[in-house]
């Protein structure tokens, strides 16, 4: 029982497994169409040019039961792995290159599984073509034979070209390169090669061409870029030789030459004649036609021609023999003939070269002796120089010419045949020069002309130069500059200038002397040309710092050169420092430097550069001065005399510093002094009289000069005005009685009122600023200087006015000053508080009145009737 109960479990179990593997169900692909990209691959085409790596395709299906599925791929035996696959998104990746022209179709077994069931297919996946292929010719090389005389525009030859791409990419047109310059063309579409129209071939020109062709793809899409291939290849095209050129004869013209001395039956030359058609050449026959006279003969085979007679029985001098070449084929005809001349000339033999002759007969050398410089033009006639060649005719003539140095003579004649006088004459006479050649040598050259043997001769040309004083004097330079310190002691040398004159003897001898401006200081030896210092000379550069004269260098016939000498005064230290005149006492106000200042008379730096410096103080820590400037001011510190009281017991404030001007010469000078220094504080008085007495406080003299210069202006002032009262006073001169006026005393005004009866006129003439009047203007034409009548009732003369009130006898002065009337007697005066601008002038001509007005006051408390 319990065997069976245990075996009743596991059978259920197995049923409930085989019923539920019937119930499931296998997974599928997705069919999406020929032109999808997810599926399950069928139908796909890949283009053979797409990049390894490339995500091509996803495998794309699904399970009934919902179940995840995997992707797979697999291969037939033998074939390549083109792509790979992620087995749980599908993604397909090319993983091998495509090439259509080896595979165009691969074969696939793509699968899906969920597990259980896996379903496979079997794709096929079409590989599309891209332009990757280049055209190929077909059967190379190429090597065509063409006859010359193939016409023109025939063909010779086919051109074949393939492409493995289809499409656009695998048709193929043709063309020649430098087709301008080419003698062929081609069919573009079927690869023909022909000749050009009018054009046609020729061996004896040109054997072989060669024609560049190039086979082009019609072009098609290359990863993404439109593509075009070529190809080219080279077809040598020989041309083959046909008979349709006659002979040609090589080397002509043709010339022979017998000669007096030739045997009979000698060779004279030998022709040579060539078929024209050099590929299949025929032999040559050659036959003298005409021209011989019975005294030459030619070789049948060979072309060699013979003198058959003795030269000396030649009858003529130039015999022209015509020459018959002709072309005899295989069978024995003549297919073509050319002719041609040969020149033979009979000539002497050339035995005899030129010859020179002097006076006295044959002679290779000739002498002369000669002043430089001769006229050009110039025949050298003490040169006798005859040449000849005994030969005769064309074996006779012969060019002279001299060979040496060119440009300097030339020979005439250039040409002779047979004998000539020679002739030299000068051509160049600045080149004939004693100075550059005493010798002259040159060959004089005769060379036949027209003989093969060129026989030639020559003779030496020697020309002895005489000296003429033709240089003037050169100096080394155009200017001579030195220099020479201003201690040098008289006599000193200076400078040593050099002139030479390349003419020998006397005329080479130069002389120097100087003048000039500047040139009385120094002399200079005649011989030597050393200029040195006058014996009494003293040279000072803070005087004079620079010479220049001119010196002159002279030969003996008086010609000579200049040179300029520039001469520099060296400046020594020999100056101190010397400080201004008022360097004793200066005033410092705190706060503001002193300046002290001292002048060094050296002309050069650094010997007048002056550097100072303070030796002594007491005490020593109150000033600094600069060294450059020679500014002295306090010490930062002081502020004020409160601190200098504090240094110092002495309550004046004033310091004697000793102070050092020092050049920086090399030795140095120095001088020293005592300035005096007033310290004080900044005055609190401002405007230009305050400003005026601070500045001339240091120099009184100043203040004195100014001060004097003022009261001179004022005196000149005054004697104009009263030269001006004088003159206006004597053109009015008529004096009238004095009249008798009675008036009555009048009590006196105040203070206030006085000065009515003086009024000032502003006038051009300084006497007329001054009008006397009263209440009834009676006074007004007192001497009647101007024919106005008066009144018939006496004016009442003007009151008195108070008498001036005097002030202290302080700061009083006597004066006196000259007017058109006289001198007023001096008094003594306080001064008042004047205004500016009124002038002691003015104060003269008012006291004058009063004095006049107080007189007439006193008569009129007198009345005389």
């Amino acid at each position: 029982m319990k065997h069976v109960r245990h075996l009743a479990p596991s059978l259920f179990l197995n049923l409930v497994h085989v019923c539920l593997a019937q119930a499931n169900y296998a997974p599928y692909f997705f069919d999406n169409g020929a032109s999808s990209t997810n599926g399950n691959m069928a139908l796909l085409s890949l283009s053979e040019d797409t990049p390894v790596g490339t995500h091509v395709y996803t495998l794309n299906g699904t399970d009934p039961e919902g179940d995840p599925v995997t992707y797979g791929m697999t291969y037939e035996t033998g074939s390549r792995s083109y792509f790979a696959i992620d087995t749980n998104f599908g993604n397909v990746t090319l993983i091998e290159e495509l090439d259509r022209e080896k595979e165009d179709e691969i074969e696939v077994i793509v699968s899906i599984s969920d597990g259980l069931s896996t379903v496979a297919e079997k794709v096929r996946i079409l590989v599309t073509d891209a332009n990757d292929e280049s055209p190929e010719f077909i059967n190379t090389p190429y090597i065509v034979q063409v006859p010359e005389n193939t016409p023109s525009g025939s063909s010779i030859f086919k051109i074949e070209a393939a492409d493995k791409d289809t499409g656009s990419g695998g048709s193929i047109t043709y063309f020649l390169q430098n087709i301008r310059t080419n003698k062929f063309t081609i069919d573009r579409h079927s690869g023909v090669l022909r000749i050009k129209t009018g054009i046609t071939l020729d061996y004896e020109k040109s054997r072989t061409h060669f024609v560049t062709v190039v086979a082009k793809d019609g072009g098609g899409k290359l990863r993404g870029d439109n593509k075009v291939f070529s190809a080219t290849t080279t077809v040598t095209i020989n041309v083959e030789d046909v008979q349709d050129t006659p002979p040609m004869f090589i080397g002509t013209p043709y010339y022979g030459y017998v000669y007096e001395d030739t045997l009979a039956d000698s060779e004279v030359l030998t022709v040579v004649a060539l078929d024209g058609d050099r590929g299949k050449p025929n032999n040559i026959h050659y036959c003298l036609m005409n021209g011989s006279e019975g005294s030459f003969e030619i070789n049948n085979t060979t072309g060699a021609i013979s003198v058959i007679k003795n030269p000396s029985k030649l009858k003529k001098e130039v015999y022209e023999l015509k020459i018959q070449a002709s072309e005899i084929s295989l069978d024995g005809d003549v297919t073509a003939y050319a002719f041609a001349t040969v020149t033979i000339r009979v000539v002497d033999l050339n035995n005899h070269p030129p010859t020179f002759y002097g006076e006295n007969g044959p002679q290779n050398r000739f002498e002369l002796t000669m002043y430089e410089h001769p006229p050009e033009g110039e025949i050298l006639r003490g040169l006798k120089i005859t040449v000849n060649d005994s030969d005769q005719g064309a074996n006779a003539k012969f060019n002279l010419r001299l060979v040496g140095p060119g440009g300097i003579f030339r020979v005439v004649p250039q040409t002779v045949l047979n004998e000539a006088q020679v002739t030299i004459i000068v051509e160049n006479s600045a080149a004939i020069d004693y100075e550059k050649f005493q010798l002259l040598t040159f060959k004089l050259l005769a060379i036949e002309v027209n003989t093969p043997e060129k026989f030639s001769s020559t003779a030496d040309i020697v020309i002895r130069l005489l000296d003429t004083n033709d240089n003037v004097p050169k100096f080394s330079s155009d200017y001579y500059i030195a220099r020479i310190p201003e201690n040098s002691p008289g006599g000193s040398n200076v400078v040593a200038v050099t002139a030479t004159d390349p003419d020998s003897g006397l005329w080479g001898e130069v002389k120097y002397s100087i003048y000039g401006t500047g040139a009385d200081l120094f002399l200079i030896h005649p011989s030597t040309g050393i200029i040195y210092t006058q014996p009494w000379a003293t040279l000072d550069a803070e005087v004079t710092a620079k010479y220049n004269f001119y010196v002159k260098a002279e030969d003996t016939d008086g010609k000579y050169s200049l040179a300029e000498v520039f001469i520099t005064v060296l400046d020594v230290n020999d100056h101190s420092p010397e400080f201004n005149e008022n360097i004793q006492e200066k005033t410092m106000i705190i706060g503001s430097p002193v300046k002290i200042e001292a002048i060094d008379q050296d002309a050069e730096e650094p010997n007048n550069i002056v550097d100072y410096s303070i030796m002594q103080a007491d005490p020593a820590n109150v000033f600094d001065i600069d060294q450059s400037t020679g500014e002295i001011k306090l010490k930062s510190y002081i502020r004020s005399l409160d601190i200098i009281h504090n240094i110092t017991k002495n309550k004046d404030c004033i310091w004697s510093v000793v102070v050092q001007a020092k050049d920086r010469g090399s030795p140095s000078f120095s001088t020293t002094a005592v300035l005096k220094i007033d310290i004080t504080e900044e005055t609190l008085h401002k405007g230009p009289m305050a400003a005026f007495l601070m500045q001339t406080k240091d120099n009184p003299m100043k203040a004195l000069g100014v001060l004097a210069g003022v009261m001179g202006v004022m005196v000149v002032i005054t004697i104009m005005i009263s030269t001006a009262m004088f003159w206006r006073n004597k053109r009015s001169n008529k004096i009238m009685p004095v009249r008798r006026i009675i008036k009555k005393r009048q009590i006196h005004q105040p203070r206030t009122v006085r000065m009515e009866w003086l009024k000032f006129k502003w006038s051009s003439n300084p006497a007329e600023k001054f009008a006397i009047e009263d209440d009834t203007k009676s006074l007004q034409n007192e001497n009647s200087n101007n024919n106005v009548q008066v009144p018939s009732l006496p004016p009442t003369a003007p009151a008195l006015p108070p008498p001036p009130v005097l002030a202290p006898k302080i700061n009083t002065t006597e004066w006196r000053v000259t007017t058109v009337s006289g001198s007023l007697s001096p008094k003594f005066i306080n001064k008042p508080g004047k205004k500016r601008g009124l002038s002691s002038t003015h104060n003269a001509l008012v006291s004058e009145l009063k004095q006049k007005f107080e007189k007439r006051n006193i008569a009129s408390n007198n009345p005389h009737i």
